[in-house]
This record gives structure tokens, C-alpha cells and sequence, in this order.
């Protein structure tokens, strides 16, 4: 196939990258370099079924494609709240014009959701009926709410225009090619660790998140592109397997062998209590499950942060 990969330089986009072209795709990559970087796709510049093009989304982008893949959005809150307006016009205007060159084209597209639909979840494992507790004005609601508004926008252009669209819910996922400064917990976990920082927990560490390793994560999306089938139901794809941030850190200072201390700092706003997907549908639907355990998932992110710092 010919693919249209949004957000291409990112830590999700490059390795989406990589995976589709060792399996024969070519790949058109954009992105406008905001949160991603050119170097994590060093290794893919010189594929000849490769094209990087630096492109903003909210600017329609023509070309004639099989698939397009839109994973163009920062995801930390770090990053996604320093400019909250262009957050939620990147998810909203973003999908709109990928929406319409799927329509135009008869591509299949796969929007990036997240676990953060969500909100701070009134049920646990969340499940892909669940409708979220989310804030619609706090100061996470420009990713939240961005991202609902895109998910809504894909299955609209489903019923009115026949799009297949297809919209997967990303929980917590780690591993190379995260930014040193990216501001999500387990690379500011690794970093600091290393450093012999102290490792700073917001509130009072009994939040809990599931982690998945980002090459798990590739499979299922990539399962899903190449699904025969269409599916009427966004879905969920993650580790089931939670953890404090307690044991998080915990887990880290051991397989660092760091001497860090665990501090404890206010919690943000808004931060939700717990995170566990229900993959139920990902099983039966993509035959996928989550392989690397947290051990494993970790002591190759310590790599590759070791190499970085």
C-alpha cells in the first residue's frame, strides 16, 4: 500500500515508520516537527519508499493514497497544554482534511485516539462503551476533548460518506525514541533515575497506569491496517497489566540501580485516578494481546536513554 503517516517524526509515528516499511509499504510521512524529531527516522531517510515532508495538518495535504494514518498530535501533557489552542486545532482541523482525502481518495484511515477520552474513569478496566468522565473546560480539555471531537468526526464521515475510518485508543506506552524532555512518567521516571535526580511523583503515587512497550503497541495497529474487515467501534489497545506510580518508580530506581529518592509534588488538575483498557475487543477482533513485560520493556528503554544522555 501507499501510506499517508501523520505525525511521522514522533515517538509513535517513527516507529509506525520503520514497521511499515519493512513490510514493503511506501510510506509518506509528514510532520511539522513541533514535538517530533527528524532524527528518529535517521535509519528510514535513505529507504527509497520513504518521503518526509515537513507539513502541518491543520493545511489540507493532497495525495493519492491506499491508507492514511494520522498520529499527528503531541501527547504529553506537557507539551499539549503549552499551546492548548493549537492542540485542539491540530486534532480538530487535522482530522477534518485527512477525512476528506480519505473520502476523496477512498482511502482507509486510522485516527490515534487515546485512553484520555476517558477522563478520570468511573469504571475500571475501561471498556470501549464506557463515555468517559471528562472536564470539557479544564486544562487537559484541549487534548480530551480535541480527541473526542475526532472520533466523532470519523464515524460521522462513516454513516454520511461510507469512510472506512477506524479509531484506536491508545493507552500509556513507552519505550526508544520518547523525548528526554517529554514530560510523561515513564521517561521522566528513567531520566531522573539515571541522573540521580530525585524521581518526582505527583500526588500521593496511588494513581495507577497500564503500560505497554511501544512495539506491542505497533503490532495491534498494524493488525488493525491490515484488517479485511470493517469495524463500527473504536477500540482499545494497551497492557492490562497496572501499576502505582509507586511501584513504577520503584521498578525503576532497581533496574537502574540508582540512588534516587522518590519525591512527591502536588497533583495537576485533572489528572485521572486510574488507567487499565479492557482489551477484550483487540483480542477477538485483531487476535492481539501485549507480549514484553514491564521488566523487559523498561530495561530496554534504560538503554536507549543511557545512549541519549
Amino acid at each position: 500500500m501507499k501510506v499517508l503517516l501523520t505525525g511521522a517524526a514522533g515517538f509513535l509515528g517513527s516507529h509506525l515508520t520503520t514497521r511499515l516499511l519493512s513490510e514493503g509499504h511506501s510510506v509518506v510521512g509528514l510532520d511539522d516537527l513541533s514535538t517530533g524529531n527528524k532524527s528518529n527516522l535517521l535509519e528510514n531517510l535513505s529507504n527509497p519508499l520513504f518521503k518526509f515532508v515537513e507539513h502541518d495538518v491543520r493545511v489540507p495535504y493532497n495525495l493519492e493514497v491506499d491508507a492514511i494514518l494520522n498520529f499527528a498530535c503531541p501527547a504529553s501533557p506537557k507539551h499539549y497544554q503549552s499551546d492548548p489552542v493549537r492542540t485542539i486545532e491540530t486534532n480538530f482541523l487535522g482530522i477534518i482534511n485527512l477525512l476528506r482525502l480519505a473520502r476523496d481518495t477512498r482511502a482507509l484511515i486510522i485516527q490515534a485516539s487515546t485512553s484520555e477520552i476517558y477522563g478520570d474513569p468511573m469504571e475500571s478496566p475501561q471498556r470501549e462503551t464506557y463515555w468517559g468522565n471528562v472536564n470539557p473546560i479544564g486544562i487537559r480539555s484541549c487534548y480530551d476533548e480535541g480527541k473526542r471531537a475526532a472520533e466523532t468526526l470519523c464515524f460521522d464521515y462513516k454513516r454520511q460518506f461510507n469512510v472506512d475510518s477506524r479509531v484506536i485508543r491508545i493507552f500509556n506506552t513507552y519505550g526508544p525514541n520518547m523525548s528526554i524532555d517529554d514530560g510523561r512518567v515513564v521517561s521522566n521516571f528513567i531520566v531522573q533515575a539515571i541522573r540521580g535526580e530525585p524521581i518526582t511523583i505527583y500526588g500521593d503515587g496511588k494513581q495507577t497506569r497500564s503500560f505497554c512497550y511501544v512495539s506491542d503497541l505497533v503490532d495491534g495497529i498494524y493488525k488493525l491496517l491490515m484488517l479485511k474487515q470493517k469495524i463500527e467501534s473504536p477500540i482499545n489497545l494497551g497492557n492490562p497489566n497496572e501499576f502505582t506510580m509507586i511501584e513504577l518508580a520503584q521498578k525503576v530506581i532497581d533496574l537502574t540501580k540508582s540512588k534516587s529518592k522518590i519525591i512527591y509534588e502536588k497533583l495537576p488538575l485533572d489528572d485521572p485516578r486510574n488507567r487499565r483498557p479492557d482489551i477484550s475487543l483487540a483480542k477477538k477482533m485483531l487476535n492481539w494481546e501485549p507480549s514484553i513485560d514491564i521488566k523487559d520493556g523498561i530495561n530496554l528503554s534504560i538503554d536507549y536513554f543511557r545512549k541519549k544522555l
